[in-house]
C-alpha cells in the first residue's frame, strides 16, 4: 500500500496517542479540536483502519494505532534530525567562504593579508580554500563549487562575472635552460611565435588563446607542443622540452626549479591577476566582505610602494 502521509498528520496522531485526549492533544499543538479531529478521521480513512476507539470512557489506541506508533514517532524523529541537519548546513554556508584558485595567490603574502583584514571584520567565518584544476579557468566559480576565486583574467562568459584586480604582471617566457634563446636578455615576441608553446586545456577558452598570445600573433595559428592543467605538468613539459610557455612573473618561482629559466618578452600585454565572483552572489555579505579585503589590502599595497603611510 503506497500513500502521502503528512508529518503534520503524524504529529496529530502521537500527540493524541500520548495524551489519549483529543482536547489536550490539540491544546499541546497548538490547533484546534475539531481541525485536529477532522486530520486524525482523514489518515484513518486513507489508511482504512481506525486508530482510536473513542467512547463514554475516553479514547485508546486500536490494535492498528498500537502498531502505528512506533513508527510515526521515528519518522517525526528523521524529519526533525532532517530539518535541523538544513538549519545547521544553512548557518555554515552562511559562515563559510568557499575560496577557489588553481595557481596559489603568493605574491608578497597576499593571501594572508587578505585573510587577516576579512576576519577583522568576520572574526567567526570560516574559510575554505580549494585547489582547481586549469580545466577550469573560473577556479571553481563555473560549477558553484567556490563562492569567490583568485583567476587569471580573461573569464569566460566575462558577463556572469565580477572582479577587483589584485596584481598586473609582466608575462615572462618560460624554458629551458638549454633553449638557444635562453642566452638572451630579452626576447622580442616574433622569435618566439613559430616555437610549440605548452597550451591550457580547450576548456579553459579564452585564457588558453591569452596565454598563447593570440592577439600578437597577427592571425597566425600557434603550434601546440602539449597540454598542461598544472604547474607540475608544467615543469616537466618543459624539462621534457615538448615546448616553451607564457608565465607571469608572480608564478615563475614556481616552474624555475631546475632546468628552467624565464626570460622578459617584447610586444605582449602583462597578465591581470583578480579575485572574481559571481554577479549574482552580490549581495552576499561574505563575498562582499572579502572582495572589500582585496581591495584594501591591494590599495595599501600601492600606498606603500608609492612611500605613503597606512
Amino acid at each position: 500500500m503506497t500513500m502521502d502521509v503528512h508529518a503534520r498528520d503524524l504529529r496529530y496522531f502521537v500527540a493524541v496517542a500520548e495524551e489519549l485526549h483529543f482536547t489536550r492533544a490539540a491544546e499541546r499543538l497548538y490547533v484546534s479540536q475539531p481541525a485536529m479531529s477532522k486530520q486524525i478521521r482523514a489518515l484513518e480513512s486513507q489508511l482504512g483502519a481506525e486508530l482510536f476507539r473513542r467512547d463514554q470512557h475516553g479514547v485508546a489506541l486500536t490494535a492498528v494505532g498500537e502498531a502505528l506508533l512506533p513508527h510515526a514517532r521515528t519518522v517525526l524523529a528523521a524529519w526533525q534530525a532532517g530539518t535541523a541537519a538544513v538549519e545547521t548546513a544553512k548557518a555554515e554556508q552562511r559562515s563559510t567562504l568557499r575560496v577557489g584558485m588553481s595557481t596559489s595567490p603568493g605574491r608578497g603574502g597576499l593571501l594572508p593579508a587578505v585573510r587577516s583584514r576579512f576576519s577583522a571584520t568576520h572574526p567567526d567565518a570560516t574559510t575554505r580554500l580549494r585547489q582547481v584544476s586549469w580545466d577550469d579557468p573560473t577556479a571553481g566559480l563555473a560549477d558553484g563549487s567556490a563562492d569567490v576565486a583568485f583567476v587569471w583574467l580573461p573569464l569566460p562568459d566575462a558577463q556572469r562575472y565580477r572582479w577587483v584586480v589584485l596584481a598586473e604582471e609582466p608575462r615572462l617566457v618560460a624554458l629551458p635552460d638549454t633553449h638557444p634563446l635562453a642566452t638572451h636578455a630579452e626576447i622580442d615576441f616574433s622569435a618566439l611565435a613559430d616555437e610549440p608553446f605548452l597550451a591550457l586545456p580547450p576548456s579553459a577558452g579564452p585564457l588558453r588563446d591569452y596565454w598563447l598570445a593570440l592577439d600578437a600573433r597577427a592571425g597566425r595559428p600557434p603550434r601546440i607542443g602539449a597540454l598542461i592543467a598544472s604547474t607540475e605538468e608544467t615543469y616537466e613539459a618543459l624539462i621534457a622540452g615538448l615546448g616553451i610557455c607564457l608565465v607571469a612573473a608572480g608564478n615563475a618561482p614556481l616552474i624555475t626549479l631546475g632546468g628552467v629559466t624565464t626570460r622578459p618578452v617584447r610586444g605582449i600585454s602583462p597578465g591581470h591577476y583578480a579575485l572574481a565572483w559571481r554577479r549574482e552572489d552580490d549581495h552576499r555579505p561574505l563575498v562582499r566582505a572579502y572582495a572589500e579585503a582585496c581591495r584594501a589590502t591591494v590599495a595599501a599595497g600601492r600606498r606603500r610602494a608609492g612611500g605613503g603611510g597606512g
